[in-house]
C-alpha cells in the first residue's frame, strides 16, 4: 500500500513537472528570465540555474543565436550569405567591429556563434582579468584574421578549416587603456604578471568557445590563440 502510495505521489509530481514545463515554454506561465529554460542564452547576466542548457540550446538555434546577439552588445551588422574566393560558402555571417567598448585591430566574418562567443569572452574573461590584474579594461583586441578558405594548418589531404566558414579566429593580443600591450609573442618570456594574465584569457577562452588553441599547443600556434565554434571541444 505504501509502495503505491508513494509511486502514486512520484508519477503526479512528474506530470506537474511536465505540465509546468509545458506552460513556461508556451509563455503561459512567466518566470523570471533566470529561471525560464526556454529563452535565449544572455552573455550580460550572472548564470541561472539553466545557463548552460540555455547557452546550449542557443548556440544551437540560428534564431535563438541571433537574439542573443543582438542583446549581447557586440557592436556588428548582418552580411549576405555569399561564396567566398575559393569557394567556401558564408552563411548566416555578420561583420564585428567592436566588442562593448572594445574595438578590434580589425573589423572581421563571424558565424553567429562565433560573434556569440567572443561577446561572452569579453564580457567573463578579459574584462574582469585586465581589471583585476592591472585596474584597466582593455581597449583593443589585435588578431590576424577569420574567414580563410581553407584547410586545417594549410594541409592538402586535411578538412576544411573552422576559418574556412569564418567560425574561427586567431587572436594575437590585447592592448590595456593605459597603451599596454600584451601579446601572445610574450607567452614563454612575459613577465609573471603579464604571463599570469594570458593564462587566466586561456582558461576563459576555454569556457567561451568549443576549441581553444595555444602556444602551448604547436609551434603553428606560437603567436596567437586560435579559437572557433566547431564541432570538436578542445583546450590546449
Amino acid at each position: 500500500m505504501i509502495g503505491r502510495i508513494v509511486f502514486g505521489l512520484m508519477l503526479a509530481a512528474i506530470v506537474a513537472a511536465l505540465l509546468f514545463g509545458y506552460g513556461v515554454y508556451t509563455r503561459r506561465i512567466v518566470v523570471p528570465e533566470r529561471y525560464d529554460p526556454f529563452t535565449p542564452f544572455d552573455v550580460r547576466a550572472p548564470d541561472g540555474p539553466f545557463a548552460l542548457y540555455k547557452r546550449w540550446r542557443t548556440l544551437r538555434d540560428p534564431q535563438l543565436c541571433s537574439i542573443a546577439l543582438e542583446h549581447s552588445g557586440l557592436v556588428y551588422r548582418p552580411m549576405a550569405d555569399a561564396t567566398g574566393a575559393g569557394g567556401c560558402a558564408l552563411k548566416d555571417v555578420v561583420r564585428v567591429t567592436q566588442a562593448g567598448d572594445t574595438r578590434f585591430s580589425a573589423p572581421f566574418l563571424a558565424t553567429c556563434p562565433l560573434a556569440l562567443g567572443i561577446a561572452e569572452f569579453e564580457r567573463r574573461t578579459f574584462q574582469p582579468a585586465a581589471l583585476d590584474m592591472f585596474g584597466e579594461r582593455v581597449t583593443r583586441i589585435e588578431h590576424v584574421g577569420s574567414y580563410a578558405c581553407r584547410n586545417v594548418n594549410h594541409q592538402k589531404d586535411t578538412a576544411l578549416s573552422q576559418h574556412a566558414s569564418a567560425n574561427a579566429i586567431d587572436l594575437t593580443g590585447f592592448v590595456l587603456a593605459d597603451g599596454t600591450r600584451i601579446t601572445l609573442e610574450q607567452w614563454a618570456g612575459a613577465n609573471a604578471r603579464d604571463a599570469s594574465f594570458l593564462r587566466r584569457v586561456h582558461e576563459g577562452a576555454c569556457r567561451s568557445f568549443a576549441t581553444t588553441l595555444g602556444p602551448d599547443y604547436n609551434a603553428l600556434h606560437a603567436t596567437h590563440f586560435h579559437v572557433d565554434m566547431g564541432p570538436t571541444s578542445i583546450c590546449r
